[in-house]
């Protein structure tokens, strides 16, 4: 229970961070407003550092889940009850950035694109191309989950957390651009929950087709691929 409270408040503790630096830079009457992608990303990854330094040897991420069953680091049994844990942790944290933005969202009601606000809970494509999207969040996440396998075999106390920081950071500015790198249904699925029941004006719609196949699936393949490689390469 303590583990799946973990997973839960440092999902949450992630997205506030995330969502909450794109509330700052998208809404009207903030102190970061235009701010752009550099600062966005960069939050991010130093949210993921904080969070990871608070919470310890947390997921975050339904896919690092499923990465450590496949290499036998947690038991299949957890795999649901995480995810479940870490998505209600992104609902929560994207729920606590509305509260606290609320005077934001409404002083921009009319005056920013409702496709815009929901992209601030949830990510997007740059070009809408599914069979594309899904090969760049499949690889993304790849790229994501072998990196922190490698880092998390150095034993040096703070280097996971700073570590798996500039990771996001590396692979938001490199990897980034078409899709908004979610790499984590969690990450993606819970604000875009939120979003949908969050009494915010002239919603967009939620695009659950886009939801589901591109950062729902794609971050598990690629996890899944990412285990057997740390396994059979890395020798993991």
């Amino acid at each position: 229970m303590h583990q799946l409270l973990a997973e839960f408040l440092s999902t949450g503790l992630m997205v506030v961070f995330g969502v909450g630096v794109h509330a700052d830079t998208v809404l009207n009457n903030t102190k970061y407003h235009g701010s752009g992608h550099l600062f966005a990303i960069t939050t991010w990854g130093f949210g993921i550092s904080v969070a990871l330094f608070i919470f310890g040897g947390v997921c975050m991420n339904p896919a690092m889940v499923l990465a450590q069953n496949i290499l036998g680091m947690l038991p299949w049994s957890d795999f649901l009850p995480y995810s479940i844990a870490e998505v209600l942790g992104g609902i929560v944290g994207a729920v606590i950035v509305w509260i606290m933005y609320a005077d934001q969202f409404k002083s921009s009601e009319g005056d920013i694109d409702p496709v815009v606000v929901r992209n601030m809970f949830s990510t997007s494509p740059a070009i809408r191309n599914l069979p594309r999207n899904f090969f760049v969040e499949f690889f993304a996440t790849f790229v994501f989950i072998t990196s922190i396998l490698a880092i998390a075999q150095i034993k040096t106390p703070g280097i996971l957390p700073i570590g798996v920081g500039l990771l996001v950071w590396a692979i938001g500015m490199g990897l980034g651009g078409p899709t908004g790198f979610a790499m984590n249904l969690a990450r993606d699925m819970g604000p875009r929950i939120a979003h949908r029941i969050l009494p915010i004006a002239d919603k967009a719609k939620s695009d659950w087709q886009y939801g589901i196949i591109v950062p729902g699936i794609a971050p598990f393949v690629g996890a899944a691929c990412a285990a057997l490689f740390a396994k059979y390469f890395l020798k993991y």
